[in-house]
Order: C-alpha cells, then sequence, then structure tokens
C-alpha cells in the first residue's frame, strides 16, 4: 500500500512542477512513513514541508495543492492535512486485514524485500587478532556484524561475510614466542615470564601440545633465548597517586622484540611449529566459538597471502606519484585525500606496516567486484578510516563505495559491579563464557540492542531475569504464549485453519486489535530502514512493541471464547503476531520458542 501512496504523492509533485508551482529540478527527498498514532491515519508523508521553501509556499498551503493534484488511491478512505503540514492517509476498513493475507501467503518470507537486489556486499567483521580466545566486546562485533548481513539478504543483496586473519605480523610473533617460553618451562627450563607476552593457560596447554607431538626437539639453552636481550621493564614498588604503575627502568616492548628475535634465530625452520601449532588452536577455537554464537563466514582470509597484493598496492600508489621517501621510510601522501598525516607504509628495515596490508587488503576487496564493502570495526580503530579511504581514491577506485561501522565498546555487569578485562593478563571474561550464562539469545539480542557506536552496559542479572523488563524474554514468551493458546484450543476441541478463518476478520474491532495490525503492516518498512541504515536494533525495538501489544491485547480479552467467530478472528490474529515474531527474531540470530 505504501508504494501506491508513494507513487500518488509523486504523480501530484510531477503535476505541481508542470504548473510551475515547483521547480522542475527539484529532487524529492521526502518519506512516507507509518504514523505511530492511530488517530493520525495509517501513513503520514512530510512532502510538503520538504517542498515548501522550493515552491515558496507556506507547508500547509503547499499541502491543499498536493491534495489538489493526488490522484485516488484504490483501498484510501481519505487524506488530510496535518500539524505544521504533514499529509496523513487513512485506509479503509478492508485494507486493514489485508496484511493478514499477506503474511499468510508469504509466511517466512514476509518483511523480506528486493530494495537491495543486484548489490553484491562483503561484509567483515570480528577480525579479532587469533592470540587469545574471543571476550565479550569481540562479542558485540560478531553479534552485530551477522545481523547486520542477514538484514541486507532479506532486502535482496548477495552478502558475503569475511573474516580477517591477522596470521602475519608482531602479535603473532608475541604469542609464537609466548609458547616458546613455555615450552622450555614446560621442559624444565627456570626463567623470567616477560610482562608483554601472553599470559593465559592456554598457551601453556598450546606448549604441551609441541611437546606431545615433538618432545623435546626445539629446547634450546634458555641463556641465548635471553642473550642480549634488553632488560623487561621494572615497576615500582608502588603506583603513582592515580593508581598508575610507575616505570624504574627497562621497555617490554624492546624486551619482548629481542625474545622474538633470538628465537627466530635459533629454531630457525623450527619457529614456524610454534607460530602455526599457536595460530590454528585459537583460530580453531575462535571458528568453534562463533559457530555455537550462530556466526558464520564464507571466508575466513589469511593476512599472510598478501605478500604480492602489497606490493601490488604500493606499486600502484608509487605510479600514480603518492608514494615518497623520508628519513628511508617510504611515505604515503594520504594528507592530499583529507587525512591529518602522512602514513608511513614501509619502514628503513624494509619491513611493511600493518597499514600497507590493509592498503593490499582493500585492493583485493576492491578486484573482487562488490558493489558495497562494509568493514565493521572496534572504535579504537577510529583514526583509520581515514586513511583507508585515501588510500582507496589514491588507488583510483571509489571510496564512498566503502562504509566503515565502529562497534563500540562493552562493559560487563554482574551483581552490580564492573567485571575487568585484560586479553594480555588472561583475566578476561571470553564470550564462550558469557554464552554458557545467559545463553545465546540473549548475547544475540542484547548486543545489538543499541547503535553501534553506543556504549553497552550489559547486565548480566537483567538478561537471565524472567521478566517483562528482560526484552528478550518478554519476546520469547509471547511466541511462546501463542503457541500454547493454539495447543490448548486444539485439546478443546476448536478447530482452526489461517484460510477458512479469514472471513470472520471483520470481528477484529477493537483498538488494540487495530494497532496489532497497523504494528504487522509496519514490519517490512522496519527491515528496510533497519538494513539501509545497518541498525539491527529497530528490529529489536520493532519487536519489543509487538510483543507488548499482544500482551497488552492478550492480558485484557479472551482469545478462546464461546463465540466461535470472534475466536476465529482472534486465533488468525494471534497466528500472524507469532509469524512476524519469528521471522524478527530469526534475522537477530535468536530462537523462537515453542515453551518457556
Amino acid at each position: 500500500m505504501n508504494t501506491a501512496i508513494q507513487a500518488a504523492l509523486d504523480h501530484a509533485v510531477q503535476s505541481l512542477k508542470q504548473q510551475g508551482v515547483l521547480p522542475s529540478d527539484w529532487n524529492n527527498n521526502s518519506i512516507l512513513t507509518r504514523t505511530k498514532d492511530r488517530s493520525h491515519g495509517d501513513f503520514a508523508s512530510n512532502v510538503a514541508m520538504t517542498a515548501a521553501k522550493a515552491a515558496g509556499l507556506k507547508p500547509r498551503d503547499l499541502a491543499e495543492q498536493i491534495l489538489a493534484n493526488l490522484p485516488e488511491v484504490a483501498d484510501i478512505s481519505k487524506a488530510e492535512i496535518a500539524g505544521p503540514g504533514f499529509i496523513n492517509f487513512f485506509l479503509n476498513a478492508d485494507q486493514r486485514f489485508a496484511i493478514l493475507d499477506q503474511i499468510q501467503q508469504q509466511k517466512e518470507t514476509f518483511g523480506r524485500t528486493q530494495s537491495n537486489v543486484g548489490q553484491r556486499i562483503q561484509v567483515e567483521f570480528v577480525s579479532a587478532n587469533p592470540t587469545s580466545s574471543l571476550h565479550v566486546g569481540h562479542g558485540r562485533g560478531a553479534a552485530y556484524g551477522m545481523t547486520v548481513a542477514n538484514l541486507l539478504e532479506a532486502t535482496g543483496a548477495v552478502v558475503d561475510r569475511e573474516y580477517y586473519v591477522n596470521d602475519a605480523g608482531r602479535q603473532m610473533d608475541i604469542l609464537a614466542t609466548s609458547t616458546y617460553l613455555r615450552y622450555l618451562e614446560l621442559q624444565g627450563q627456570t626463567l623470567v615470564f616477560p610482562k608483554n607476552a601472553y599470559q593465559g593457560d592456554y598457551v601453556k596447554e598450546i606448549a604441551q601440545s609441541i611437546i606431545e607431538k615433538d618432545g623435546a626437539a626445539h629446547v634450546r639453552p634458555v641463556a641465548d633465548v635471553y642473550k642480549d636481550v634488553p632488560e623487561d621493564v621494572q615497576y615500582a614498588a608502588e603506583p603513582d597517586a592515580e593508581g598508575n604503575k610507575v616505570i624504574v627502568s627497562g621497555d617490554k616492548e624492546k624486551h619482548i622484540d629481542g625474545l622474538i628475535g633470538n628465537s627466530q634465530q635459533l629454531l630457525g625452520a623450527g619457529y614456524r611449529v610454534f607460530h602455526q601449532a599457536a595460530l590454528k588452536a585459537i583460530l580453531d577455537d575462535i571458528k568453534d566459538d562463533l559457530g555455537e554464537f550462530g556466526v558464520t563466514f564464507n571466508q575466513w582470509f589469511s593476512e599472510a597471502s598478501l605478500t604480492e597484493k602489497i606490493d601490488e598496492a604500493l606499486e600502484t600508489l608509487d605510479q600514480r606519484g603518492f608514494l615518497y621517501e623520508q628519513d628511508g621510510n617510504i611515505w604515503f601522501k594520504s594528507t592530499e585525500f583529507g587525512d591529518e598525516k602522512d602514513r608511513v607504509v614501509k619502514r628503513r628495515n624494509g619491513q611493511t606496516t600493518y597499514f600497507a596490508s590493509d592498503i593490499a587488503y582493500h585492493l583485493n576487496k576492491l578486484q573482487r567486484g562488490y558493489t558495497h564493502i562494509v568493514d565493521i570495526w572496534g572504535s579504537d580503530h577510529h583514526g583509520y578510516i581515514a586513511r583507508v579511504k585515501a588510500a582507496i581514491d589514491a588507488m583510483g577506485y571509489d571510496s564512498s563505495k566503502l562504509t566503515v561501522l565502529l562497534v563500540q565498546f562493552v562493559s560487563l555487569w554482574r551483581g552490580g559491579e564492573m567485571v575487568q578485562m585484560s586479553s594480555r593478563s588472561g583475566q578476561f571474561v571470553t564470550l564462550r563464557e558469557l554464552r554458557e550464562e545467559v545463553g545465546n539469545d540473549a548475547a544475540r539480542f542484547y548486543y545489538v540492542m543499541r547503535k553501534s557506536e553506543q556504549h553497552i552496559d550489559f547486565d548480566l542479572d537483567l538478561a537471565v531475569s524472567q521478566s517483562k523488563d528482560n526484552a528478550v524474554y518478554y519476546i520469547q514468551y509471547a511466541h511462546a504464549r501463542i503457541c500454547r493458546m493454539l495447543e490448548k484450543a486444539k485439546d478443546t476441541g476448536i478447530a482452526f485453519d489461517a484460510v477458512q478463518a479469514r472471513q470472520f476478520a471483520e470481528q477484529l474491532s477493537l483498538e488494540a486489535e487495530t494497532e496489532i495490525l497497523a504494528k504487522l503492516a509496519a514490519y517490512p518498512d522496519i527491515i528496510n530502514r533497519a538494513a539501509n541504515a545497518y541498525e539491527p536494533h529497530q528490529v529489536g525495538n520493532y519487536l519489543k512493541e509487538l510483543a507488548a501489544l499482544f500482551h497488552g491485547w492478550y492480558n485484557e480479552h479472551k482469545v478462546l471464547s464461546e463465540d466461535a467467530a470472534l475466536t476465529q478472528a482472534r486465533l488468525l490474529l494471534s497466528v500472524n503476531v507469532q509469524q512476524v515474531l519469528r521471522n524478527g527474531l530469526e534475522l537477530l540470530g535468536v530462537s523462537a520458542p515453542a515453551s518457556m
């Protein structure tokens, strides 16, 4: 119906252009939305307010001319001007029930649109370093990215979900060396474990697996591993006035880098054993964790595979005149594309930077022919957006094809106290632990119930409570309640068939029933808006509102009664609510239980 109304409005606007009321080049960017207040009709357009300045008229005066040029729209009982210049449309009585037919015909596909058909979109998300298990912060990126991809698919796009595996770089070398040092300890050697190494017990487990396979084959004198390595950082016994550790001497970064260098030299090809064992163990753990969370990927892209692509990207930038040498480093002229400063892409020692890998990775993405690329990063990567977009433009591509969505941090609360996290120390709450405590459904739901750029305080106590305040429980309970109602109807001998029940739809005359019908009809628009705005929380909020309408109606009015016609009509309304709840929950990655 909204399509027919919009077509009528477009016709009226075109007529006003031909009459000279509106400029012929005026661009119509108005919106037609479902009304929240039923007294304002079923749909509302702001076209008169957006066009008023161009027409040189007051919005209400222009709205009158729009109505005068509006062709007749089937199933619209009236259109009227409201407030500062809105045009409100009212559906006739029969049209109110058409949504029941649509839902019953489309079932699980109801709400899906073709607004993004023809689009081939890549969504890259999570992409956490494979140096430890995923923590609760990574979980938010996982839930958000998967749901954004689901929504884009629901609007007709072909979507590839990708995880960028940082398997080549300093963090992996720190992990590999941490594993080697634990290996030496397990072989009976005594050493002081570096403060900047990975501390978790999982590192010992990986080291033990290497011993079980290779025994003592990789043992080297610990003195050689620590030979000529800069001193590790030493802290004062007491913190400063603000509680921060006070460095007395040493450098933890130079210390771990020295250990990495010595380990690589002493082990030679054997170093790769530790590197690959650590990578495989943790990446397998990440894949299992995400799979159990309902998060899957089309591709796990290896950073290590980018060697040739890095050379190609830097050669392209050089040929186009955007690289220069200074102080022995090779720099990219990113300031010419709006970045705050130029960026190093190759250091004087010949090693390329992380940024060079980012450039190459995005070149690879662009060459794969996506119509749009969506990167989902942690909010601490905000500064990278300008430089990556600069590199895309500098290579001759269109940076508008890239959308970067930032996911804010998560604070985990239990019993009114915030839980601290640190991946290096190993004292952090993993995604797996969170899922075990609150369940996949609560985690998936609450991770996407705020805009991605907003901070989340994740209340564990609320997430497991069985109350109206727990939104996911409240929504799932509405679905289960309808399932139980249908079972009761069957047990009491009430034969229900949705097709046959449609003849009794006119029995749904209560204002609460009219509100539920309008809310059901709004669902496709919600999915479309949520997908194109990358805002899954719109779907969650919609489901909360639909569940609240249903619970309120159900608590006030009997569905199963002695009035057979009314019973059939209310069961029909209920099964349509059930279908839409299930469809929406599926997009969020949340189950729709039949009982609770």
